[in-house]
């Protein structure tokens, strides 16, 4: 994410992450549910990094559906590597926990079942670390897609109009920052701000983040560092993705209130327009509103057709697009910041409660080829 003065902390302030002796190794920690069609990808990108010292590949496994568990078995089994460890609440902060704890080395690497670590990712990330002195250090989600509805959807993703121009879904300048996606951290750090929040379902990395930051240390991003990221791969699974994320952000407003940025309130602000342009709209078919009134309520829609020719004009300009993928641009970017905007506004008004994420719950991904 982008930096933010009035979340990172002053310079006075700052402390060094511990450094770790060569050759300590890395543990890597995977939370997983339903994945059955990326975690093989998933896994070795994982084990083939290159790094000084012994490497362990914890999985945390959630009750799947669709045959994980068994091919996370398999894997483990052919690997002393891969340690497995149980995850029955499913929930994403429970599992990195349980991973962590479970854990042997001093530095930690986030992965995630739908992500493929690049080559060399692991390396330049503890150089990072060690130069900076920092307490996490990501770098960039680089979102691919295989079929024309992923792809659109990996094309919102990498862009700043889908999803607000965080840092790590574009930036090109190594500098501290807010968050960071995945990250690799320091054990220690982990230990002393006390491990994900157990509560928070969605956004937990955030929340962790900002622990860190109040500790004292630095989350830095790389832009060397990148991470291929597989979307969801139908519109119905998107949409419960970013409604549920959406409300999670709602709930952290209502903890944290300003020391969330300003970009997050842009989605709930079209759905608020939406919603009032619908009304005017209605007023006016049944002529409730006529004449001037009807003319000044009519400024509504001024944000609604300019916000409609930004999409039209990020499905146009998409280089090497099928059509295909431009007509499922069209439908994605609203998807996203209406499904998030909905369920951001649910979560300030109600709180997250028991707000789950239901695309991770059907055992439905499709294969990758």
């Amino acid at each position: 994410m982008r930096n933010d003065p009035g979340s990172i902390r002053a310079a006075a302030a700052r402390r060094d992450a511990p450094s770790v002796p060569p050759g300590s190794g890395v543990s890597f920690v995977m939370p997983v549910l339903n994945e059955r069609g990326y975690l093989e990808r998933a896994v070795r990108s994982a084990l083939v990094q290159e790094v000084d010292g012994p490497v362990e590949l914890v999985l945390a496994l959630g009750p799947s559906t669709d045959g994980t568990t068994e091919l996370a078995r398999e894997l483990a089994a052919a690997d002393d590597r891969i340690v497995l460890v149980d995850n029955p609440a499913a929930d994403i902060p429970v599992g990195l926990n349980a991973a962590i704890r479970a854990s042997a080395h001093p530095t930690i690497v986030r992965v995630d079942a739908h992500s493929e670590l690049t080559p060399g990712y692991t390396s330049r990330a503890l150089a990072t670390l060690d130069r900076t002195r920092a307490g996490n250090v990501g770098g960039v989600m680089n979102a691919e897609g295989t079929a024309p509805f992923q792809r659109a959807a990996a094309a919102a993703y990498n862009s700043r109009i889908g999803l607000g121009g965080g840092a790590y879904h574009g930036a090109s300048e190594e500098s501290e920052a807010e968050s960071a996606y995945l990250g690799v951290m320091r054990r220690a750090v982990l230990d002393e701000v006390g491990l994900f929040d157990e509560s928070i379902r969605r956004g937990e990395d955030w929340e962790l983040n900002l622990r860190i930051r109040q500790a004292g240390y630095r989350v830095m991003f790389d832009p060397e560092l990148s991470v291929t990221y597989r979307p969801r791969e139908s519109w119905s699974r998107l949409a419960q993705q970013f409604l549920a994320t959406g409300r999670w952000r709602g709930e952290l407003v209502r903890r944290y209130g300003a020391r969330n940025s300003l970009r997050f309130f842009a989605p709930p602000a079209l759905v608020v327009v939406v919603a009032a342009a619908v009304l005017v709209g209605a007023l006016q078919a049944l002529r409730v509103l006529h004449g001037v009134a009807a003319l000044v309520a009519g400024v509504v829609f001024l944000p609604l057709v300019a916000y409609a020719g930004v999409i039209a004009a990020a499905a146009a300009t998409r280089r090497g697009a099928s059509l295909a993928d431009r007509l499922w641009t069209l439908a994605v970017l609203p998807t996203m910041h209406l499904a998030w905007g909905a369920g951001f506004l649910a979560g300030v008004a109600l709180g997250a409660r028991d707000a789950v994420d239901t695309s991770r719950l059907s055992g439905r991904n499709t294969p990758l080829p």
